[in-house]
């Protein structure tokens, strides 16, 4: 079976974030993803993970104006500077949390403008960032996501991340690849993995039911059969990445909620 990370921005949502590191151990998890660090110092965070045997594999990078709605600036005209500073703050915490990569949220096009008048910038953006993270020992993911939970974000669908991680041209540039999303947009999820994965393009993958986002033994995806597809081509191709857990637990805060709701991962075969 693939190796599974725990989403601490959605998980375990009863405790505290930095408690959310013990649980997750815990409950068996080796590894962790999150939206963001950066209200924590990095010698707490990395603090946390030590104590508990935990990786940290992924956050993102900042955001822009989160609580005014913005999600990403790497499409936005005009924005350039502010996106330079906030990848340069996230490679900080990459390398204080020995996080091997870091996701950069697109955006959303603006109001009465076209997808293509924005894709200059977004490539030119990705380009620079990733010679930056590259020289940091850094992946840099982007992530299609739906337009039902983020209506106007720039990049919804897989071959259209694949198209601009081969104009981008950096190695090291990968796609993150969301299940959930997938499943929304495009559907036929697993002959996207059998596409896609061994490219060598997909540098993350992420879980959650369809269509609610609650556990993954929930909904209209089979995902111990994707997981099955996952190991199939990952042994055939040699991926060796992480699936995050990035799902709301269906008991929302209930004490032990998240952890009794994990019947569907322990069920699974070890690999």
């Amino acid at each position: 079976m693939p190796r599974f990370a725990a989403n601490l921005s959605m998980l375990y949502p009863e405790l505290d974030f930095l408690d959310r590191f013990e649980a997750a151990a815990k409950d068996g998890f080796q590894a962790v993803e999150y939206l963001f660090p950066y209200p924590y110092e990095r010698r707490e965070l990395a603090a946390r993970l030590s104590a508990n045997g935990l990786q940290q594999v992924l956050f993102n990078g900042p955001p822009g104006d989160w609580e005014g709605g913005e999600r990403g600036l790497a499409c936005l005209p005009g924005r350039e500077a502010e996106f330079r500073e906030g990848l340069l703050r996230a490679l900080d915490y990459a390398e204080a949390l020995s996080c091997p990569r870091v996701h950069v949220m697109a955006g959303l096009v603006p109001a009465d403008v076209e997808r293509e008048v924005v894709q200059p910038t977004y490539i030119d953006n990705l380009r620079w960032a990733a010679a930056e993270a590259g020289k940091a020992g850094r992946d840099l993911l982007i992530e299609p996501i739906n337009t039902r939970d983020i209506p106007r974000f720039f990049l919804n669908r897989q071959d259209h991340a694949h198209e601009i991680a081969e104009a981008v041209g950096a190695p090291n540039l990968k796609v993150q690849m969301d299940l959930y999303h997938c499943q929304i947009v495009e559907g036929d999820v697993a002959m996207k993995i059998r596409k896609y994965l061994p490219t060598g393009r997909v540098g993350h993958f992420q879980i959650a039911g369809v269509p609610e986002r609650h556990e993954p033994d929930v909904g209209e995806l089979n995902h111990p059969y994707l997981f099955r597809v996952i190991d199939e081509v990952a042994a055939q191709c040699g991926w060796e990445g992480w699936v995050g857990c990035e799902y709301r637990p269906a008991r929302g805060a209930v004490p032990g909620g998240t952890s009794d709701g994990l019947g569907w991962l322990r069920t699974l075969p070890r690999a």
